[in-house]
């Protein structure tokens, strides 16, 4: 009882706190000029709050400098990073905090090393600069994020209240030691992406009592701070809903639904807005995106691969540029200020996680695994075997920080400043928007005459492109099968560059789902099913940005079939295909057929693997005489691991076999 009362008097002691303060410029003030001279076109964000918050993520900046790594200015002098933050509009900065990210031996594992002395070193230096601080506590000994939520070594095995009263303890004594040493606290987030799992508790019945034990120590530490709860995949259609319900029915204590947003998977910016606004509609809280970021090239500067890069399954709204960086930064933060109810702010992440050295991968591995300056180093292997201690290495987001490979701050850092006034010089070409072109193995190859160029003001204009394609080219194109080509070209002063994707022609209709619905698909539902619809999500996607997606929670009622009609086929030979992946499936009886005119002439076994796995079944040899009726679909059977059981179904395909 005493702790409940405790929190009440603290949820009414915080409708008055505000949500940040902008950085003080030379004269401490907190009203800070427009800065002058800059060539970044950056349109104004009307209507933004003095205390909107303009927040970038350091947590592996110490490592980075203890790894030689230096930062400078706009004047090319060397200086305090956070001195730069301050200059350029930061009003925030968020560092994540690990509670033990080392082994017995004192070897960290890496992604900064993100102990409570670091935390409260930058804490210490962000506040001389006049920024506040977001405290980011994971409650684990390395990354947590949806797809895993360990629980630190030494908690292993508490029960629930034990481990209930090891977060109270951790999250206080860490606030406290901030505290002590006049850090300026304005906001503290209760784990890190949590969708649905906490410090290894997966039971929204726990993970609220270790959300509550942090939230209270956030209260009577520092009782002006916001409290934030975070979650990631605000493209996934009633999740957020979901998570926000579980929080009130609940009544877990905090202030901020807070978001991740990455442009390249989490959908659009209108699904950002009314996904948040729902939450603050019906909860009546803050909202906020506490995680954003977009790549300013796509060339790796520390010999370690990037998650972002040229090619790969993501959507690129913006160019890899630095203005197209700037362009999507800007936008979130209008998204967030102008078209979210209680929008408060928004973090940039990692913005100065840049290369450690630019001479050799091997070179960079030793500073990588001394200070911690990578994302894993080989030491983290005793905490999370499966993955960090397989695959550790170096940054995989030095192109999109906000400073270049030498420490030198890009232009589009200036944005923070910028969205406050406008800046608007002539626009000028920024950057070619790709081509992209599909052509039957028997077509035509006819590259377009005129590619897009993208200005930095986001506008696009058409101008006449030249291809390097030789006649032997597009023999060698024709005969290599299916396949995708890389075309380069030139435009004005830029390199151009078309996609050639070499196809079989495809009778099927809205084949990939692309249309958004199902027809001309249709559904026979057997076993009544919780999800059975056409899903937006290019990350789930073999190809486009749909596809067909089931889901149940009860074991045994996920059991369908999707099918089409094909009439007015010339007569011939025909292959069909389709293609599944999922899992939690169990038992399954999943096949491709075919019909002709209501007779099945081929049929092809398909299993689920996992996620990301496609199973394709290929069926042949299906004659079709004219005038004939030809019906292709895939059935659906799944008993289900433990519960219900989930998939996506894509690209179906009927070519002719003499194509």
């Amino acid at each position: 009882m005493k702790r409940l009362i405790m929190m009440l008097l603290a949820a009414v002691l915080l409708t008055a706190c505000t949500a940040g303060t902008t950085g003080k410029d030379a004269q401490g003030t907190n009203k800070m000029a427009k800065i002058e001279g800059s060539s970044l076109y950056v349109k104004k964000v009307e209507n933004l709050p003095d205390d909107f918050i303009l927040g970038v993520d350091l947590s592996s900046v110490i490592a980075e400098e203890q790894s030689g790594v230096r930062y400078y200015g706009f004047d090319g002098t060397e200086q305090d990073i956070f001195l730069t933050m301050a200059q350029n509009g930061v009003n925030m900065i968020r560092v994540r905090v690990w509670n033990d990210p080392y082994d017995v031996d004192g070897n960290g594992f890496g992604g900064g090393n993100c102990d409570v002395k670091k935390a409260v070193e930058i804490g210490k230096r962000a506040t001389q600069n006049g920024l506040k601080l977001l405290v980011d506590f994971h409650l684990s000994d390395f990354w947590a994020d949806p797809g895993k939520q360990m629980a630190p070594r030494a908690w292993k095995g508490m029960d629930i209240e034990t481990k209930t009263e090891a977060v109270y303890q951790f999250c206080k004594e860490t606030l406290e030691s901030m505290k002590s040493e006049g850090v300026d606290v304005g906001m503290v987030q209760i784990g890190n992406e949590t969708n649905g799992m906490l410090c290894g508790e997966k039971t929204w019945f726990n993970i609220q009592f270790l959300m509550q034990a942090g939230s209270q120590a956030v209260r009577e530490i520092y009782p002006d701070a916001l409290v934030a709860i975070h979650f990631a995949n605000p493209e996934k259609e009633g999740a957020y809903e979901g998570y926000a319900q579980k929080l009130d029915y609940y009544e877990v204590d905090y202030d901020v639904f807070a978001s991740s947003y990455y442009p390249y998977w989490h959908g659009t910016l209108e699904n950002l807005s009314s996904v948040l606004s729902k939450i603050a509609d019906t909860y009546g809280k803050k909202v906020m995106v506490m995680e954003t970021s977009y790549a300013f090239t796509d060339k790796d500067t520390d010999f370690s691969g990037n998650t972002i890069g040229e090619g790969g399954t993501y959507a690129k709204p913006y160019p890899f540029t630095v203005q197209g960086q700037a362009n999507a930064v800007r936008d979130v933060i209008d998204t967030v200020a102008n078209r979210t109810k209680n929008g408060i702010g928004v973090v940039y992440w990692e913005g100065a996680w840049i290369t450690v050295g630019q001479n050799s991968w091997e070179d960079n591995h030793s500073v990588w695994e001394k200070y911690g300056s990578g994302w894993a180093s080989s030491y983290a292997s005793v905490y999370d075997p499966d993955d960090a201690g397989k695959y550790y290495g170096g940054s995989a987001v030095d192109n999109q920080a906000l400073f270049d490979a030498d420490g030198k701050p890009l232009e589009s850092l200036r944005v923070f400043n910028l969205v406050r006034y406008g800046n608007e010089p002539e626009p000028l070409p920024d950057a070619l928007e790709d081509a992209m072109l599909y052509v039957d193995l028997h077509g035509t190859i006819e590259l377009p005459e005129t590619v897009n160029v993208v200005m930095t003001d986001g506008s696009k204009q058409q101008i006449p492109v030249e291809w390097n394609c030789t006649e032997q080219k597009k023999a060698e194109m024709y005969a290599g099968g299916e396949k995708t080509y890389l075309i380069t070209g030139k435009a004005g002063d830029k390199e151009a560059r078309c996609y050639v994707n070499m196809v079989k022609y495809n009778f099927l209709e809205n084949d990939s789902f692309e249309s958004g619905n199902l027809d001309p698909w249709q559904i026979a539902e057997r076993g009544k099913a919780d999800e059975l619809y056409v899903e937006k999500k290019l990350t789930d996607s073999k190809t486009g940005e749909y596809h067909m997606h089931f889901w149940s929670a009860a074991r045994g009622t996920v059991d369908f079939s999707l099918e089409q009609k094909k009439e007015g086929l010339s007569a011939g030979s025909y292959q069909y295909s389709i293609s599944i992946m999922g899992g939690d499936a169990g038992e399954t009886d999943i096949y491709a057929y075919v019909l002709v005119d209501g007779q099945e002439q081929g049929r092809a076994p398909l299993s689920i693997k996992g996620y990301g796995n496609w199973d394709t079944a290929v069926i042949t040899g299906i004659n079709v005489a004219e005038g004939q009726t030809v019906t292709v679909g895939i059935s659906v059977k799944c008993q289900g691991e433990g519960a219900g059981a989930w998939g996506k179904i894509d690209d179906a395909k009927l070519n002719s076999e003499a194509n």
